[in-house]
Order: C-alpha cells, then sequence, then structure tokens
C-alpha cells in the first residue's frame, strides 16, 4: 500500500499522468407512488415501495493533481465494456 501512496505523492508530470479508474454499479429505482409534498404543520411524505428500472454501470477516470476527469454511464458492464473504457483513455487526446 505504501507503494501505492508513493505514486499519489510524486509532484505532477504530464509525461507520467497518474490517472485513476473506478467503476460502480448502481440500480435504478422509482418510486411505487410519488412523494406528498410537506404542508404546514406536516413533514413531507415519502414511501419506502419502490420499482426496480434495472441497472448501469458508471466508470470515472481522474488525473486528480491536473484536476481532470471523465465520467461515462453505460447501460451494462461486460469484459467488452470495460476494455472499451480503456481503449477511449488511451487514444483520446485528454
Amino acid at each position: 500500500m505504501e507503494d501505492v501512496l508513493a505514486v499519489y505523492a510524486r509532484p505532477y508530470d504530464p509525461a507520467r499522468p497518474v490517472v485513476c479508474m473506478d467503476e460502480k454499479p448502481y440500480q435504478l429505482l422509482d418510486h411505487v407512488r410519488g412523494p406528498i409534498p410537506a404542508r404546514p404543520g406536516r413533514d413531507a411524505c415519502q414511501d419506502s415501495e419502490y420499482i426496480h428500472c434495472g441497472t448501469c454501470s458508471v466508470f470515472v477516470w481522474t488525473e486528480p493533481l491536473r484536476g481532470w476527469r471523465r465520467t461515462q454511464a453505460l447501460s451494462r458492464r461486460t469484459r467488452i465494456d470495460w476494455a472499451g473504457q480503456v481503449k477511449q483513455l488511451l487514444t483520446r487526446q485528454l
């Protein structure tokens, strides 16, 4: 772990960028019934019942020392999708 932290502590060098990647699957949910807005003397009410509307995968690439990031949400996550994200990172002008 110390080796990784040492990489993050390096000074910024455009010839050797430190790029971080993360991906996260998300469940897409919706309310069965719409929330009831607050009114005088009553708090807003929201039902805990929900409808499952599928999933998506969010990819995040960041170069923290440069202040750059890129995010993309995809409707699925396969090995080919992940490889496509890496290919975009390596071939696109940042």
